[in-house]
């Protein structure tokens, strides 16, 4: 009891006893307590820039599929790159990129 002689006035008032403790179980104990706030938060932020990679990354695939709709110099590009085709006339001689290199 002799402690709370040495208190301020303001730390045995009642409503600032009632708010110190709603602040205490929304800050550490309620289910949407701030450190789940900041983790949905960063999670948020990791789905936001996932979601902006896949979209550009879409457009780009769009807008090769149209080239390759419309463009035959663009699909006999593809052809030979991707699938070493090679036209009746033609040697092809494929050689890895990490030829001559030696190994880590």
């Amino acid at each position: 009891m002799k402690l709370l002689t040495y208190l301020p006035a303001w730390l045995k008032n009642k409503f600032f006893i009632s708010f110190a403790v709603f602040f205490a179980i929304m800050l550490f104990l309620d289910k949407n307590d701030v450190f789940t706030q900041l983790d949905r938060t960063r999670e948020l932020r990791k789905l936001r820039q996932s979601k902006d990679y896949y979209t550009a990354k879409i457009e780009a695939e769009r807008k090769e599929l149209e080239a390759l709709k419309y463009n035959p110099a663009a699909l006999e590009k593809l052809a030979r790159e991707r699938y070493y085709m090679k036209r009746d006339n033609e040697e092809l001689f494929i050689i890895p990129e990490n030829y001559g290199l030696p190994k880590n």
